[in-house]
């Protein structure tokens, strides 16, 4: 299940399985826009600098999906590679989840995935400050009793209204992840038009609301039918989950959330610090 009670997983949801789109092939090759360079001198393998390289360009957006990158042959004589160093580039990305190799095609991007820092920031912002053009599906708004784990993270009593809110977020009109979220009911008004047109936190913070600080927590499992075919994934891909309680300045809960992300679009990142 997506949630926690969630009644609405006979939703359909179509989400398109195509990810790479046959494409003419280009008539200047993207790459060439790109101040690419490989350092000589460097202990970095010469390899790993290009492909470090086009993969930022993916990641930013420079090379969006579905662009065709030129011939291997031509990126080498450019660089002064050898075709073994370029081909050994293009399929580390390949391997990735960012690039494919389409017979009569050529080397398409696919995607990039998102690296989302452990911050107290919404997807929808993470995403759009990283050039993903997000937008958003609102699946289910509705008022529910809480449940008892509901109840007890937002500090209300168990059987009381609270505001659930599920959503399909997607990310150059794919799926990346499948939100569900539970609000106190007098908090803010939740129109889905509004919702699908920026981020929770943003309309918080349009309310008054000055978020202060969360608890959460990150696991992984596989993902359900229902789940696959809501993000585009087949029954058993791994997913990243994610619970988080939210809470204003004044200590008080204001959003309990449970989340799903695709593993292969999606990861989080960790800074670790030595304690003195």
């Amino acid at each position: 299940m997506v949630c926690p009670d969630n009644r609405t997983s006979q939703l359909p949801v179509n989400i398109s399985r195509s990810y790479a789109r046959a494409v003419p092939k280009p008539d200047v090759d993207p790459t060439l826009s790109l101040q690419l360079s490989v350092d000589r001198s460097s202990p970095v393998p010469l390899y790993f600098q290009l492909s470090q390289q086009l993969e930022a360009a993916i990641e930013h957006g420079t090379l969006t999906p579905g662009s065709l990158l030129g011939n291997e042959i031509e990126l080498a004589g450019r660089l002064g590679l050898s075709r073994p160093t370029v081909r050994q580039a293009i399929q580390s990305l390949v391997d990735k989840g960012l690039l494919v190799r389409r017979r009569g095609v050529g080397t398409q991007v696919v995607h990039s995935q998102v690296k989302r820092p452990l911050e107290l920031s919404s997807l929808y912002d993470d995403l759009e400050s990283a050039g993903q053009r997000p937008a958003t599906q609102v699946v289910v708004n509705t008022v529910v009793p809480a449940s008892a784990e509901v109840a007890a993270a937002l500090g209300v009593a168990e059987g009381s209204e609270v505001h659930r809110v599920e959503r399909l977020r997607l990310a150059h009109g794919e799926p990346m992840a499948y939100l569900c979220n539970y609000l106190p009911p007098d908090l803010l008004k939740l129109d889905s038009a509004q919702m699908e047109a920026t981020g929770l936190y943003r309309l918080m913070r349009a309310a008054g609301i000055t978020l202060h600080s969360a608890r959460q927590s990150v696991g992984a499992r596989a993902a359900t039918a229902e789940e696959g075919e809501r993000l585009g994934e087949p029954a058993g891909a791994p997913l990243l989950t994610m619970q988080r309680t939210t809470f204003d300045d004044t200590g008080r809960a204001v959003e309990f959330g449970t989340h799903i992300y695709r593993a292969s679009r999606y990861s989080f990142e960790f800074q670790l610090l030595v304690r003195p």
